[in-house]
């Protein structure tokens, strides 16, 4: 398929922001509603979107973004959720941090804060941490793996259970409409349910490039996170099945990083 100059540039915005919105599109390109659907259908149907509710994302298939190109894309987004979820983790207690460039993010509004400690599977959890003298930093045995400076498997996830913490911060690569948390890697699901079990309050950080990504791997529901930081607000019916089930949705704006 030869795709138009519009067309590149929709995908090319899909790619550096994660997701793409019609009414955005429609907007910026001057054209009609009609129009930006149109273009959407042929780039799914070419193999370079994936259609969700309301715009498209980029098509990874079961295979994650690269870190580097995680990291950049919603910065500002990742530094406003980062900060709100900080603001709301007292001095004095137990975190524990998994993998993720958010809750990286997270890591580096921690480095105030006196008297914790942070047990994480994160190299570069642990390396931002180290430059606070308020912070012990327990860090997990494992297999590394070198794109992300993440470590998992067995005896990652027996680590964990070594501990019972007062707050988990956890990131995830994908929020289905039903509340499911999804993730790529079988073996960092494992090690984020056993950081679920072992924490007496979850938080969720995530933007909302996440909504509506497809991965294969189910790590957990919303049901079971005390609350969710996010920089857009949850479709109205995911909202409704988080008030149901007591889980907090708090809403940041980018603009406040």
């Amino acid at each position: 398929m030869a795709l138009s100059f519009r067309q590149t540039e929709i995908l090319d915005l899909a790619r550096s922001d994660g997701r793409v919105v019609v009414e955005d599109l429609a907007q910026r390109f001057e054209v009609t509603l009609q129009t930006i659907r149109r273009d959407l259908t042929e780039l799914a149907d070419a193999g370079h979107l994936d259609r969700v509710h309301g715009g498209a994302v980029p098509r990874t298939g079961v295979t994650n973004l690269g870190y580097d190109q995680r990291r950049r894309m919603h910065e500002a987004a990742k530094t406003a959720i980062a900060r709100a979820c900080a603001a709301q983790i007292p001095n004095n207690c137990s975190i524990i941090l998994n993998l993720g460039t958010t809750t990286e993010a997270v890591a580096r509004e921690l480095l105030q804060h006196s008297n914790i400690t942070v047990v994480t599977n994160n190299m570069n959890v642990a390396n931002i941490l180290a430059t606070n003298p308020g912070c012990e930093i327990m860090v997990a045995g494992g297999a590394l793996r070198r794109s992300d400076g993440g470590l998992v498997g067995e005896l990652t996830t027996q680590f964990f259970e070594q501990f019972k913490v007062d707050i988990a911060v956890i990131g995830s690569s994908a929020l289905d409409r039903d509340g499911d948390l999804n993730d790529f890697d079988l073996a960092e699901v494992r090690v984020s349910k056993a950081i679920i079990r072992q924490a007496r309050k979850t938080f969720l950080v995530c933007d909302h490039s996440k909504l509506g990504r497809s991965a294969p791997a189910r790590l957990a529901s919303l049901a079971e996170i005390d609350t969710i930081f996010i920089d857009q607000p949850l479709p109205e019916d995911l909202a409704r099945k988080c008030a149901d089930w007591g889980t907090r949705q708090c809403v940041v704006q980018a603009e406040e990083a």
